[in-house]
């Protein structure tokens, strides 16, 4: 029960960090590099205070792929947290959320597993479910630099799971603090040549505080000790609790209540995903989700 509960805590926090962004008046790179940065030193100094020994061993085997895979993060991040100040938090959510779709469709390519009808049907449905979250359906365009956010968000995010599953010699807290480290790092230099007339006000530093130690170092903390007690089937049942508590806050929050072809559409995405993930790790070994 106990391991549950972590498991539901961090996915809530996960799910309430688009709230966070928002709030946050700072461009998206600063805060996707200092997340990344902080992250990676609470969890270096948790793996120093319970005595934990870095593999160096396979890190070294796998360093040029775990170095790629942070470059992904940063930017994976940056996409998201500017999809949601262009589309909103529910939206760019639900877009963020075709990433197991999109490994699906690629695992016949890359993991060279064959796709089955149920998964077909699934990759369909999301395509339709983005059709109608854009608003071309309506006539609309004010939406779409948003969901091309989100979509290019969640390309990344694919191409993170793969990768780590690539890398399953190495411990989730090794690979996870070379991943953050590389990510902060990598999106630092591309933030401040981007970056013009940044101005630090108290609110934003307490937020941005917030978002490294409790968004990302204490979250993921709680999600790598639950995933390690938890069946593969229940880990991907319960990260759906992420999307679904992004989209009741924002709207609680900030009133971003979908409408009409966006409830039709997050619900065909959210479906789509739902059912694919759940088939995609049937009798697997649970894959560390390094890009929340």
């Amino acid at each position: 029960m106990k391991d549950k509960m972590s498991m539901i805590l961090s996915m809530i926090i996960f799910g309430t960090i688009g709230i966070f962004v928002e709030l946050i008046a700072l461009p998206s790179g600063l805060i996707a590099s200092f997340r990344g940065i902080s992250g990676a030193l609470i969890i270096i100094i948790v793996m120093f205070l319970r005595g934990h020994k870095p593999d160096f061993e396979s890190i070294k085997k796998k360093l040029w792929l775990l170095a790629l895979s942070g470059v992904a993060i940063g930017f994976n991040w940056i996409l998201l947290f500017e999809a949601y100040r262009h589309t909103g938090i529910p939206v760019a959510t639900v877009c963020y959320y075709t990433a197991p779709i999109i490994v699906m469709a690629l695992s016949p390519f890359i993991l060279k597993e064959k796709l089955k009808l149920k998964q077909i049907i699934c990759i369909l449905l999301a395509l339709c479910g983005l059709v109608a979250v854009s608003g071309v359906l309506q006539g609309g365009t004010s939406k779409f630099f948003g969901v091309a956010l989100g979509l290019g968000a969640a390309m990344l995010y694919a191409s993170v799971v793969l990768m780590n599953k690539f890398m399953g010699e190495v411990p989730a807290y090794e690979k996870t603090a070379i991943q953050l480290i590389t990510a902060g790092l990598v999106v630092l230099p591309y933030a401040l040549f981007t970056s013009s007339d940044i101005s630090f006000n108290t609110k934003s530093l307490v937020l941005l505080l917030i978002v490294g130690i409790v968004h990302t170092g204490f979250a993921y903390l709680l999600y790598f000790d639950a995933v390690k007690k938890l069946k593969a089937q229940t880990v991907a049942i319960f990260s759906y609790i992420d999307p679904a508590s992004a989209i009741i806050l924002s709207a609680i929050i900030f009133m971003q209540i979908p409408k009409g072809s966006e409830i039709i559409g997050a619900a065909l995405i959210m479906c789509g995903a739902f059912f694919s993930e759940i088939d995609f790790q049937k009798n697997k070994k649970v894959t560390y989700d390094t890009s929340k």
